[in-house]
């Protein structure tokens, strides 16, 4: 499955060049960054990897797109996955398996992330967050949606919908921060647990499901 990323059309060749180079040097600054715990602003990248500030907005004009970006290219891999599996519970856990040892190695990416996220909730139920754009997150949607394609036309479609709304639950960097960092698992527990409930949550939809699964 092919995720859609920023877009870098009108560049010739969006991998060289001078504005290349600088987009990557504000990339890797800002990953630096946030793998270190940190969610970092526009200007505090932009000093970081030595560009001007006026330059690095440029490129990000905000920090919520300058996140998004950072996001996108710790999911690398995940966003252009394909899988030629048939049923939806193998298609299912098939992203898990290869999506989690990618999450855990940028978990303090995907938190920072996370934390950017709660930051903004908090300030705009407080009215302060003003005319900042906002962070959103809906990678997994696309990538849940594209393991369940097998069961579009077989469940209701509210039962496909509360199918993915579920399986949501436990992809993704908060499946950590429940059974990593208040659990206590390991790694390979933590896919081992989040593996068994997907596939256990798949098996029950299309168990009450019309019909079997195709």
């Amino acid at each position: 499955m092919n995720v859609s990323r920023q877009s870098t059309e009108g560049e010739a060749d969006p991998a060289r060049g001078p504005r290349a180079r600088t987009r990557r040097l504000m990339l890797e600054t800002a990953t630096r960054l946030m793998q270190s715990g940190a969610t970092p602003s526009v200007s505090e990248v932009a000093e970081a990897a030595e560009v001007s500030r006026a330059t690095a907005y440029r490129y990000f004009p905000s920090q919520a797109a300058l996140v998004h970006a950072v996001v996108d290219e710790a999911l690398g891999p995940i966003l252009t996955r394909t899988c030629d599996r048939s049923k939806a519970e193998d298609r299912v856990d098939d992203l898990f398996r290869t999506s989690l040892p990618r999450i855990e190695e940028f978990e303090a990416t995907f938190k920072a992330a996370l934390k950017l996220s709660l930051d903004q909730w908090a300030r705009r139920q407080a009215g302060s967050l003003g005319d900042e754009p906002q962070f959103t997150r809906g990678h997994r949607i696309d990538l849940l949606q594209d393991a369940l394609a097998p069961l579009r036309e077989t469940l209701p479609e509210d039962h496909y919908l509360r199918l993915a709304q579920a399986l949501s639950l436990i992809y993704g960097v908060e499946a950590l921060v429940v059974l990593k960092d208040i659990w206590g698992l390991d790694p390979a527990r933590v896919q081992s647990v989040t593996r068994w409930a997907a596939s256990a949550l798949v098996r029950a939809a299309v168990e009450a499901g019309a019909g079997p699964e195709v």
